[in-house]
C-alpha cells in the first residue's frame, strides 16, 4: 500500500481494511465509484474533456459520468455509487464510517494537536462531498473514454 490512513470495518462482514482519503480541493480533482466493485476514479480538472462540464472538489454529476470508460471490473463509475467492501462487496455506509475515520484522524494528528482534534475535524458523513475514500489502494486515475476519432460517422 503506497499510502494509509488507517483501517476501516465493514459493517456488513466486519472486516478490516486498510484506507486514505483524499481532498479533492487541494488536489483540483473530482471522483467517483465503480457501482459493481467499488473502485475509486480519480480524474484530474485539468485532464478532463474540454466539452465536460467538469467541476472539481466534489464527486462527479452523471453528464461526466458518460464520460468515463467502464472499470476494469465492467462495471460503471456514476455520480451516485459509494465504496465497497474489499472482501465482500457490500455497500460501506458513510455514517457507520465516521467512528473509524474520524478516530483514525484524531489518532494520526501530530501529538500536540491530539488533545483538539478530536472536535475539531468531522468526517463529512457522505460519499459525495469534498473528502474520496480509497479502499486497499483500489485507485484509478482519469478513466476517459477515448475520443471518437470519426466523430461524424
Amino acid at each position: 500500500m503506497s499510502r494509509k490512513d488507517g483501517d476501516g470495518t465493514c459493517e456488513a462482514c466486519h472486516r478490516s481494511f486498510a484506507y486514505y482519503l483524499i481532498h479533492n480541493g487541494f488536489n483540483d480533482s473530482s471522483y467517483a465509484y465503480c457501482a459493481s466493485c467499488g473502485l475509486t476514479a480519480l480524474l484530474d480538472v485539468h485532464s478532463a474533456p474540454q466539452h465536460a462540464a467538469f467541476g472539481n472538489d466534489r464527486r462527479i454529476t452523471p453528464d461526466v459520468a458518460t464520460l468515463l470508460a467502464p472499470c476494469r471490473c465492467g462495471g460503471r463509475f456514476d455520480a451516485v455509487s459509494a465504496p465497497r467492501c474489499p472482501h465482500c462487496a457490500h455497500e460501506l455506509s458513510a455514517r457507520a464510517a465516521a467512528s473509524w475515520i474520524e478516530a483514525n484522524a484524531a489518532a494520526n494528528a501530530p501529538r500536540r494537536r491530539r488533545w483538539w482534534s478530536r472536535w475539531l475535524w468531522r468526517w463529512q458523513q457522505d460519499w459525495g462531498g469534498l473528502y474520496a475514500i480509497v479502499i486497499e489502494d483500489r485507485l484509478v486515475q482519469n478513466p476517459w473514454r477515448p475520443k471518437d476519432p470519426h466523430p461524424d460517422a
